[in-house]
């Protein structure tokens, strides 16, 4: 009889011991399945960088090839940014251009680049859009390295009577601490103010697309533009729009705020828990 009460406590010590480990590691697979905030700070760090490429791009190419009706008197790159050494390569079709910010340039943000940004494109003063390729040479956003290729669909005027580019991207930024997210997918980038002007302050983007996200641990996260994002390039940061993000089958969201101009963002995970997220300023 007491073999038997000791085999019967045995068992039942087995199956608790059993139910709580698989709780235990039903609530582990759970958080892991949560999009963090560390993630969202770094996804919300990577817009910010590419966007202030995608600037230096658009108004290069308005000044370039002649999208804007600007007059003869505005300043050119080379003023605006007397740091940047312009390298432009032709043949009868095609136009090169090497933009090199040597080992650090500053730009009215406060960000310094370094490194190259290098285009290319068909020569055509006639076409409704045209088509750039752009990569990346030994090119740092302040200690963040950047590397990749995207392609870009310039329009002298969208519906709206913008300029617009449509940039399929596939890029990797890497921090000084070893983390590093690579980013595939398309952004549409409509040029709202400033196309008219040669000075970098007064631009301003309204942002749409979806991409996704992979880190080095393998984490994959997706990002839809809900509500269209608004850089100001007199801004270090996104000023408002609300960005969608999904990791497996968590979903959260990044609103970017009312329109200030401020280092914050308010992350919303899929329980609906609101976390105020601060941008690095070293980013």
């Amino acid at each position: 009889m007491k073999i038997s009460k000791l085999k019967l406590l045995a068992f039942f010590f087995v199956t608790t011991t059993l139910l709580i480990s698989c709780n235990n590691s039903e609530d582990a697979v759970n958080v892991s399945e949560q999009i963090s905030t560390e993630e969202a700070i770094a996804l919300a760090e990577v817009d910010v960088v590419s966007d202030e490429v995608n600037n230096i791009i658009d108004d290069f190419l308005v000044e370039t090839e002649d999208f804007s009706k600007s007059s003869e008197t505005e300043s050119k790159l080379e003023d605006l940014l007397p740091c940047v050494t312009k390298t432009i390569v032709l043949t009868t079709t095609t136009k090169t251009i090497a933009l090199d910010f040597g080992e650090g340039c500053e730009l009215p943000s406060g960000n310094v680049l370094s490194g190259k940004i290098i285009m290319s494109y068909a020569i055509d003063t006639e076409a409704y859009s045209f088509t750039v390729t752009h990569t990346y040479e030994n090119f740092y956003f302040n200690e963040i390295s950047v590397e990749g290729e995207n392609t870009i669909i310039r329009v002298r005027e969208n519906d709206n009577g913008n300029p617009q580019s449509t940039i399929t991207f596939g890029t990797t930024l890497t921090w000084p601490d070893g983390v590093y997210a690579s980013r595939e997918g398309t952004k549409v980038r409509e040029w709202i103010e400033g196309s008219d002007t040669r000075t970098f302050g007064d631009n301003v983007f309204l942002i749409t697309g979806n991409w996704t996200a992979t880190f080095r641990d393998g984490t994959v996260v997706s990002s839809t533009v809900l509500e269209p994002l608004r850089r100001e390039m007199a801004c270090r940061f996104i000023v408002s729009g609300i960005l969608e993000l999904q990791k497996n089958d968590s979903i959260g969201t990044l609103n970017f705020g009312d329109g200030s101009c401020d280092n914050t963002a308010i992350f919303t995970n899929s329980e609906g828990v609101e976390t105020e997220i601060i941008l690095r300023r070293g980013m």
